[in-house]
């Protein structure tokens, strides 16, 4: 599989009344007036020989204007209906949904128009609890709210689940890694 074929994002999350995560509208007239299933985490193709980390943070960035800082934890990749694999990272931030900058895209609008229109590649993000999240996420990416969940659990009790136990990682909770969570054993199934 080329490295075309792979996507990286991060997932932010908080702890306000419960966990909530950061998701991403579509921007465009085809997703204008879609809302359930259709949102995302922020992400995009890795280029190659770029890391996924690396990969993930860039798109971030230049999707949302937003700067995600350490720890990352990495959560399993998930596969897209097209075949491409996608990884994602969730880290524990505070965004602003109003302070949204977003990079753009060019399409011929309407179809078949001969004119070309500029859309935001995200029009809007907002934090949602995590039942209101399963709602609104794409399906493909819904295990990544359930891992995020058994962590954020595990982690109230001292564990964070990014590396398997024998792992040095392992033992530690989401806030003490001073580093990325991805340890150099496990990054390469990551």
């Amino acid at each position: 599989m080329s490295r075309k074929e792979i996507s990286a994002g991060i997932l932010p999350f908080r702890r306000h009344e419960g966990l909530e995560v950061l998701l991403a509208h579509p921007g465009g007239p085809f997703w204008k007036n879609k809302d359930a299933g259709v949102w995302t985490i922020p992400k995009g193709l890795v280029d190659p020989g770029e890391e996924l980390l690396a990969a993930a943070l860039r798109e971030f960035t230049e999707e949302t204007g937003f700067v995600a800082r350490e720890p990352f934890v990495p959560l399993a990749p998930v596969r897209h209906k097209s075949g491409k694999i996608v990884h994602a990272f969730a880290c524990e931030g505070e965004f602003d949904p109003e302070k949204l900058t977003c990079n753009t895209f060019e399409i011929e609008w309407p179809p078949k128009s001969g004119k070309r229109q500029s859309f935001p590649e995200i029009d809007r993000v907002k934090w949602f609890g995590l039942d209101a999240a399963r709602e609104k996420i794409l399906g493909y990416q819904l295990p990544w709210l359930d891992e995020l969940e058994r962590i954020s659990r595990k982690s109230k009790g001292g564990q964070s689940e990014a590396c398997p136990p024998s792992c040095a990682v392992a033992g530690m909770s989401l806030r003490s890694f001073a580093r990325p969570t991805i340890c150099r054993v496990h990054s390469k199934d990551r």
